[in-house]
């Protein structure tokens, strides 16, 4: 009868190892920086756009007001609330210069065309405000992959006059 031995195995160390290791980080490191960095991206989008619907909520408020005496001479109700968005993203670190505003009608029979704040006869109807800012502009990374995006909000309020209670 033969006996057959089994060779007793020998504990293995760390070293042999080290080259699976390797192509596992080498694998798995790719995707978790792209998880991060991706995070990060949405992070900054997220951010620019509450501070964009933060913006137009001011200025929203400000076009709903008795803004006779807040308006500079010479300047527009709508040129001053376009100022008052630019400035607002301006102090929170965005390109104010960047944006994109535009103030619409929101009612059915001039839906989408341009609106006077100014103009008595909007008085108690509906408009939007909206704005654009190009995803480059806040981007944190150079990489392009967003590049063609935009981030933006948009408000729709009632022209309506509250005055000031002195």
């Amino acid at each position: 009868m033969q006996v057959i031995r089994r060779r007793q195995s020998v504990p293995r160390t760390g070293e042999d190892r080290r080259g699976a290791a390797l192509v596992e980080f080498a694998i798995v490191a790719p995707l978790f920086l792209t998880l991060i960095l991706g995070t990060v991206e949405i992070g900054n989008a997220l951010e620019a756009s509450s501070q964009i619907n933060a913006s137009l909520r001011e200025a929203g408020r400000l076009a709903g007001m008795d803004w006779v005496d807040l308006v500079d001479e010479g300047e527009t109700p709508n040129q001053k609330v376009i100022r008052d968005i630019r400035n607002f993203l301006k102090a929170a670190g965005y390109p104010g210069d960047d944006l994109g505003i535009t103030i619409t009608s929101a009612e059915d029979s001039d839906f989408g065309e341009a609106f006077d704040l100014g103009d008595p006869d909007n008085e108690m109807r509906l408009f939007q405000i909206e704005a654009t800012i190009p995803f480059e502009k806040i981007s944190a990374f150079p990489h392009g992959f967003m590049n063609g995006h935009n981030v933006s909000g948009r408000i729709v309020m009632r022209a309506g006059r509250i005055s000031l209670m002195d």
